[in-house]
């Protein structure tokens, strides 16, 4: 099984998210569905990037890294929006 790290953006307020799953397509529909109390006032939500691991491990991981401050900023400097995941 694959597990995925995938980093949301919210054009409407300028905001990122950082998350994983075993399902980016239907995590993101949740998202933008409302169903996720974290996300649910900052719709709609945009894939901007995503990285493929082997273990869920790795994407906890690396998500926890990301969200800190230097993280957060390193990603939004790398993948600048506008650059939308293939």
């Amino acid at each position: 099984m694959k597990f995925f790290l995938y980093l949301l953006y919210s054009p409407s307020f300028d905001r990122t998210y950082v998350g994983q799953s075993d399902s980016v397509d239907a995590r993101v529909k949740l998202h933008n569905s409302g169903k996720v109390r974290s996300t649910k006032a900052y719709r709609p939500w945009v894939l901007v990037y995503v990285e493929e691991y082997a273990t869920r491990a790795e994407p906890v991981a690396r998500g926890k890294w990301n969200k800190g401050r230097q993280g957060r900023g390193l990603l939004r400097r790398s993948w600048p929006i506008g650059r939308v995941a293939d």
